[in-house]
C-alpha cells in the first residue's frame, strides 16, 4: 500500500536538466515516487521520460538538478551505481542470454558466495521463493530460448527482485505481451507494490496507466505539463496534456457503402526467414470501404503476410486477386499497376531513403511518369509543386523539400509515406503498424486519414500490435496465431477479452479443457 503523501518520497528528483547539441531534453523537471507506489510517466516520444530515467539510471549524468534516495542526495554515475542503491531498469528489449538457462541469467554480473564458483543451486532455490511470493511462475532450470514472451519478462522482473530491488523502472512493459499477459503482469506488479516495492511505469497506453497507476506525471517537450490521479482525470484529459490540445481518441466511423471484394487471398503459405512457413494457409477477403484489422503478438507471421500481399515476398502456394484479377506472385512491381499502396512496417528499411531529401523519396514510385520526367530527366518544378501539395494536405513539418528524410520525426516520416501513397488514390492499401514510434498526435492524424480511405471505397488491411488501435479502426478483426487466422469477428462483437485469448491461441468458443457436459 503506498504510503501518505506526508512522508518522505523514496526517491525525487529536483529540477533535472540535460541538454544535448540543439535540444533540451528535460528542463527543470521534478519527480517523486512514494513508497508500495506505482508512478506512470506519460508523454509523447521526445518528450523526455527515457532521458528522465537514464539519468535516474546512471546512463547519464544531469546537467543541472539533483536525485535524492530516501531523503539523502545521491550522485548516481552508472547503471551498477544504480542497481547497489536498490534501483532496477526493465528495457522494453529484454536484456537477456537466450542460450543461458534462468538461474544462469539471474546470478550473471552477481559475485557467487562460492567465488569464483556459480553456486546454481542456491540461485535456483531463490528464484523459487520469489516466484512463489510474487507468483511467477518459471522454471529456474529452462532455457530463455525456450521461453514465451511473458515468461522472459518475468525473468527480467525476477533479475530485479533477486537484486533486491526497492525501486523498479519498467519501460513500455506490455508492447509484446497479449491481453491476458498484460493482465497478469498488472496482478504482479501490484503485488510488488503492496509489498512495499515503487514502480515507475513508462508507457504510451492510456488505458493502461489509467489502470495501474496511483499517480501520473506528465511530460511534454522535456517539462512536465502536470500531474494527476487515474481518478479525478481521463484519457481524453491526459491526452491534452500529452500534445497541448484536444485529441480524438478514435477516428469517427461513418457509414459506408461497401463494393465488392476487392482484395482477395485464398490459401496462402509463405515461408519465413528461419525455413519455416510462417503463414499456414490463409483466406480472407476485403471489400471495398472496408477495414479488415489483423490483430496479434509481433512475430505470429503478419510482416511475412503484409509482403507476400505487396508482392516483396513470393509466397510457396496461394493466390491473390485485386479487383478480381490475380496478381503475379512476388511481383511488387504488378501489385503496385494493380492498384495497391503499401505503409510498411519499417519506416527507415522499407518506406522511405534515409539519405533522400523530401521530394526525392515522395516520387519514389512514380518519377518515371510523364508528368515528372521527360526524355530521362526529371523535371524538377513539377516536382516541387506536387512535393509542397502533399507537405501541405498532409501537414508534414519540414523545413523545406531538400531535407533528408533522417532528419525528420518518426510522425513526420510516416505521414510523407502515408501521402505518397495515398496520393495514388489506391484500390487496395495495406498498413503495417501505421502508428508503431508516432505521437499521439501524428497517431490521430494518421487514424483519420485511414478513416478518410475507407469512405473513399478503399480496402484497407491495418496490421497491427496495438490492440486499441485495431479496435478503433476495423470493420472486422482477424487475429493471427502462429500464421494461422483464429478466427475473424465483427467489430460489434469484438472484446478485449475475446480477441486476446485468441491472439493466445485460445478459441474462445471452445469449452474448457476439463469441461465436462452434465448428462441428460
Amino acid at each position: 500500500m503506498m504510503e501518505e503523501s506526508g512522508s518522505v518520497p523514496v526517491l525525487e528528483m529536483r529540477g533535472i536538466t540535460k541538454h544535448f547539441p540543439g535540444v533540451v531534453a528535460n528542463d527543470n523537471v521534478s519527480f517523486n515516487l512514494l513508497k508500495g507506489e506505482v508512478h506512470a510517466l506519460l508523454g509523447e516520444n521526445g518528450a523526455g521520460k527515457s532521458t528522465l530515467m537514464k539519468i535516474l539510471f546512471g546512463f547519464y549524468p544531469p546537467d543541472a538538478g539533483q536525485v535524492f534516495l530516501n531523503g539523502h542526495a545521491v550522485n548516481l554515475t552508472s547503471p551498477a551505481h544504480a542497481i547497489a542503491n536498490g534501483i532496477c531498469m526493465i528495457h522494453q528489449h529484454f536484456m537477456l542470454v537466450p542460450t543461458l538457462t534462468v538461474a544462469e541469467n539471474v546470478a550473471l554480473g552477481l559475485r557467487s558466495s562460492r567465488h569464483p564458483l556459480t553456486d546454481l543451486a542456491a540461485v535456483t532455490k531463490r528464484i523459487q521463493q520469489l516466484s512463489d511470493t510474487f507468483g511467477l511462475q518459471v522454471d529456474p532450470l529452462a532455457y530463455v530460448w525456450q521461453l514465451a514472451v511473458g515468461e522472459r519478462q518475468r525473468v527480467e522482473i525476477i533479475k530485479a527482485l533477486y537484486r533486491d530491488a526497492s525501486i523498479l523502472i519498467l519501460d513500455e512493459p506490455t508492447a509484446v505481451l497479449t491481453p491476458k499477459e498484460v493482465d497478469d503482469l498488472f496482478q504482479i506488479l501490484r503485488q510488488m507494490a503492496e509489498a512495499g516495492r515503487s514502480l515507475i511505469f513508462i508507457s504510451h497506453k492510456l488505458h493502461e496507466v489509467m489502470a495501474l497507476s496511483d499517480r501520473i506525471t506528465v511530460l511534454r517537450n522535456g517539462c512536465v505539463t502536470g500531474e494527476a490521479n487515474p481518478c479525478d482525470t481521463s484519457r481524453a484529459k491526459l491526452a491534452q496534456m500529452m500534445v497541448g490540445r484536444e485529441v480524438k481518441l478514435a477516428p469517427d466511423k461513418p457509414h459506408t457503402q461497401i463494393c465488392e471484394p476487392r482484395l482477395e487471398v485464398k490459401d496462402l503459405v509463405v515461408e519465413g526467414d528461419r525455413k519455416t512457413d510462417a503463414v499456414c494457409g490463409l483466406s480472407f477477403q476485403i471489400c471495398g470501404g472496408e477495414v479488415l484489422g489483423v490483430a496479434g503478438v509481433s512475430g505470429n507471421g503478419q510482416r511475412e503476410l503484409a509482403e507476400a500481399i505487396c508482392g516483396l515476398r513470393k509466397p510457396k502456394t496461394g493466390q491473390i486477386k485485386i479487383d478480381g484479377q490475380s496478381v503475379p506472385s512476388g511481383n511488387a512491381k504488378a501489385a503496385r499497376e494493380a492498384g495497391l499502396s503499401y505503409v510498411p512496417e519499417e519506416r527507415m528499411r522499407d518506406g522511405a531513403i534515409a539519405d533522400f531529401n523530401i521530394f526525392e523519396n515522395f516520387i519514389l514510385l512514380n518519377h518515371g511518369q510523364k508528368r515528372f520526367c521527360r526524355m530521362g530527366f526529371l523535371r524538377f518544378t513539377p516536382i516541387h509543386q506536387h512535393s509542397r501539395t502533399l507537405i501541405d494536405e498532409y501537414t508534414v513539418k519540414t523545413p523545406n523539400l531538400e531535407t533528408p528524410a533522417k532528419n525528420l520525426s518518426g510522425g513526420n516520416i510516416q505521414k510523407l509515406i502515408l501521402a505518397r501513397e495515398l496520393s495514388s488514390d489506391p484500390k487496395v492499401l495495406i498498413a503495417a503498424q501505421p502508428t508503431r514510434g508516432v505521437d499521439i498526435g501524428a497517431a490521430e492524424y494518421i487514424h483519420e486519414r485511414l478513416s478518410h480511405q475507407r469512405t473513399n471505397g478503399t480496402a484497407t488491411l491495418v496490421i497491427s500490435e496495438d490492440l486499441d488501435e485495431v479496435l478503433a479502426l476495423s470493420d472486422r478483426i482477424a487475429v493471427m496465431f502462429e500464421g494461422r487466422i483464429m478466427g475473424i469477428v465483427n467489430r460489434e462483437e469484438a472484446s478485449r477479452e475475446r480477441i486476446g485469448l485468441m491472439m493466445a491461441g485460445v478459441d474462445p468458443d471452445s469449452p474448457p479443457a476439463d469441461y465436462c457436459p452434465s448428462p441428460e
